[in-house]
């Protein structure tokens, strides 16, 4: 062998043992967690559903409304659902009579309808019901679980228990995006009731300090 072929070999054995050292020392590759960051996340995913409804100038006939009141039951309408129109007349008269039927549920509805696919005919509104659901992918994660762990990284399936739960439980999978918002209204009398009644309360030593005597009242 020459000197040239020796170093060409030697150079080889070094790469691989290098490679191999790498490898244990990063178990699971590009998925090592060495965080307490929990890489299971629940994601998100919205659906649109929709319903067509002929319209007049005085709003939804009433055999449309007995339609859509259907529809909703079907749909189990509820909490975390939104309700909005795409009407191309932008009818005040449609909107109060989708509102009636909405506030069955007691939802209302939102501003702007999302964009949905198909052509709305004339004389028609589209009503859309926009339902969210959230889940957390690839859990139960148990990849890795069986090399060991030479990195302490965090294992692979940290974090699913507690954010799949968190997914599933949640009344509006939205408020994982953005949070609710509030309204900025506040009950001024319900708010203020605590503190008014502290004020108004009695001192504690008003009515004098009671008469303690010192003698045994015993025969």
């Amino acid at each position: 062998m020459t000197p040239n072929s020796k170093r060409a070999a030697s150079s080889a054995l070094a790469l691989v043992l290098v490679a191999g050292l790498s490898a244990c020392a990063t178990p699971g590759g590009p998925t090592s967690n060495a965080s307490l960051n929990s890489v299971n996340q629940p994601v998100v995913q919205r659906h649109d559903y929709t319903l067509d409804l002929g319209a007049n100038s005085t709003g939804l006939p009433v055999t449309e409304m007995a339609r859509l009141a259907d529809w909703f039951e079907a749909m189990d309408l509820g909490y975390g659902d939104r309700i909005s129109i795409d009407d191309p007349m932008a009818s005040a008269a449609v909107s109060e009579d989708v509102a009636a039927v909405a506030s069955r549920y007691g939802l209302l509805l939102d501003a702007a309808a999302p964009v949905t696919a198909g052509y709305i005919d004339p004389g028609n509104v589209r009503v859309v019901v926009s339902r969210s659901t959230a889940y957390v992918p690839n859990c139960p994660n148990w990849a890795g679980n069986s090399n060991g762990n030479l990195g302490n990284n965090t294992s692979a399936g940290f974090g699913c228990a507690v954010n799949s739960n968190f997914a599933a439980m949640i009344a509006d999978p939205q408020h994982l995006l953005e949070g609710a918002a509030g309204t900025g209204e506040t009950t001024v009398m319900s708010s203020t009731k605590a503190i008014e009644t502290y004020r108004a309360a009695q001192p504690t030593g008003a009515g004098g300090l009671p008469a303690v005597s010192s003698q045994d009242s015993g025969g």
